[in-house]
């Protein structure tokens, strides 16, 4: 766990209304607060997804949870008006001088095909933010490259804000995405070749290890057992069913009469 040492400002954009923190490590974070509008299942999703992320070997930056202490509380008038406790929060690593995503530097990107995994998360996860808001997807020049990093978890289970019904009626829908981003992938750069290591990964998802998942989600966040079940119910359902949503994205790869020029 990260531990916040200095309070740097808002971000000034977002429906959380997220922080920027410097943590012990030295690094600059992003941190989405318990008290954001939203609620604190916001941060249950990001940290499901930074699981996820770690497993798959997905394109998210570095994310931890994060002990915001009384200290830095009294040296920020700001912060103390808006309520904020000493409590765990989640940080997300700020990846400085980005730039959004958009048709001309998504074919530069030398990692498109990490996209892949992203999508197959998004889509078992109900994920549509991420090319609904075009500053969920951004590209960063990085050792004369162009790299891709896909930020902001908290819309999961299609508007964030879900319950058991939520999950129950969601479980077993696939809805492709073929918005923006997306649909420029499918279109013009994957094969269903990239998808299979990243489905590959998640069929080595076990059991246990998704029961050990809901275990570490912290208590304050998530308090009520039933829906920590229905949460693990609906992680087990959707691992089971990788294969299914990887066939319905591949069914929108072009076979035939496929461009080979991306403008």
């Amino acid at each position: 766990m990260l531990t916040a040492v200095e309070y740097l400002g808002s971000v000034g954009v977002g429906v959380t209304v997220p922080r920027v923190f410097r943590a012990d490590d030295g690094n600059i974070y992003v941190v989405k607060l318990q008290s954001n509008p939203m609620g604190a299942k916001v941060l249950v999703n990001e940290y499901i997804a930074c699981w996820f992320g770690e497993r798959m070997e997905l394109c998210f930056p570095p994310s931890d949870l994060i002990q915001i202490e009384e200290q830095v509380l009294k040296k920020n008038k700001s912060l103390r008006a808006t309520g904020l406790r000493a409590k765990i929060h989640f940080a997300s690593q700020y990846i400085p001088s980005n730039k959004y995503v958009v048709r001309t530097n998504l074919s530069k990107a030398s990692n498109k095909s990490a996209m892949a995994g992203v999508m197959l998360f998004d889509h078992m996860f109900h994920n549509i933010d991420r090319t609904k808001n075009r500053k969920n997807l951004l590209v960063r020049l990085q050792d004369s490259a162009y790299v891709l990093y896909a930020i902001d978890n908290s819309h999961l289970f299609v508007r964030g804000r879900w319950n058991i019904k939520t999950l129950e009626k969601l479980a077993e829908k696939i809805v492709v995405n073929r918005r923006r981003a997306y649909g420029w992938l499918l279109t013009y750069f994957f094969t269903s070749g990239d998808f299979s290591p990243y489905a590959a990964r998640v069929r080595e998802i076990k059991k246990e290890d998704l029961v050990q998942l809901v275990e570490s989600i912290p208590q304050e966040w998530l308090p009520k057992i039933e829906e920590r079940d229905a949460l693990f119910n609906y992680m087990l359902r959707r691992c089971q069913m990788v294969d299914q949503i990887v066939l319905r994205l591949c069914q929108s790869i072009p076979d035939v009469n496929r461009r080979t020029h991306f403008y």
